[in-house]
């Protein structure tokens, strides 16, 4: 699934954000959002589909492309190469349902299913979607990309860019999630606001 970002903010419709700025009804985040089916429960349903036996927590979360959950084993203190062949014999053992799973889960939210575990201090993701995302940037903004290759701290813009995100969101973890939780509570207040 591509999600093409237009900073320019002059779609083909003419007007600030394209055609499809507001979405369906109104909603934030244009269409592609407005069709995805809610992922809010996803955590109770995984909860309620695994096997009990399977892990003592679980930690989900979602995106517009993926749900990924990581499952904790039972810790019987294992640890290094132990807890790494564990975590593979979970893994070959539990392929095939958790392929079910992940085609149930799919077909309720319509998006990828990733799967991960967490044993002691260890832990490994199975599988991951790594989703495309076309922007556009000005040249002091890919002058920053081309330093990071040209130093050697990155092979290319796109990894650049990916490395960029992942350290905004390291230090800015508090605020994102200050923000998700606003951005949560207006939904909720539109949703319970009258129809027009």
């Amino acid at each position: 699934m591509n999600t093409k970002d237009n900073e320019s903010g002059r779609g083909r419709g003419g007007r600030r954000g394209g055609p499809h700025a507001e979405g369906r009804g109104g909603r934030r985040g244009g269409w592609q959002v407005a069709d995805l089916p809610s992922a809010d429960d996803a955590r109770d349903w995984f909860a309620g589909r695994l096997p009990e036996d399977w892990f003592t927590d679980i930690t989900v979360t979602a995106d517009r492309e993926e749900i990924t959950v990581i499952g904790t084993l039972p810790d019987e203190g294992v640890s290094g190469a132990e807890a790494e062949g564990r975590i593979g014999r979970f893994r070959s053992e539990t392929r095939d349902q958790r392929i079910e799973i992940a085609l149930e889960a799919q077909a309720r939210y319509q998006r990828k299913v990733s799967w991960g575990v967490r044993l002691g201090d260890t832990e490994a993701l199975f599988t991951h979607v790594a989703a495309p995302v076309m922007t556009r940037l000005r040249q002091p903004e890919r002058q920053v990309l081309d330093t990071l290759v040209d130093a050697g701290v990155a092979r290319s813009r796109s990894d650049a860019l990916s490395w960029c995100v992942r350290l905004v969101g390291q230090h800015a973890d508090e605020w994102l999630g200050q923000l998700r939780e606003a951005m949560a509570e207006v939904d909720k207040l539109r949703g319970e606001g009258p129809a027009v």
